[in-house]
């Protein structure tokens, strides 16, 4: 179990960005949250293995409108208490 907080550039608000994300945690049994930044991009706090976190990325990507042009990755300590994922 991992946790990391992603910062994604690009294509990524006004586009169903953080559905697909929600959705994709839940469908891969990952936790945490998401929210858009003044600044245009997305920030993500996702915890799950390392392939569950990978398949929500793709599933991601595979958004229609959705174009991540780069991201920002960070490892955080854990939070074993939290349950689901949430939109902030």
């Amino acid at each position: 179990m991992i946790r990391k907080q992603i910062i994604f550039y690009g294509w990524v608000q006004g586009v169903g960005f953080r559905y697909r994300a929600r959705n994709a945690a839940e469908r891969y049994g990952c936790t945490g949250w998401i929210h858009n930044e003044y600044d245009g991009t997305v920030c993500m706090e996702i915890q799950g293995t390392e392939d569950a976190i990978d398949q929500v990325i793709l599933a991601i990507e595979a958004g229609r409108y959705i174009r991540i042009e780069n991201m920002y990755v960070k490892t955080l300590p854990t939070q074993p208490e939290e349950r689901g994922f949430r939109t902030r």
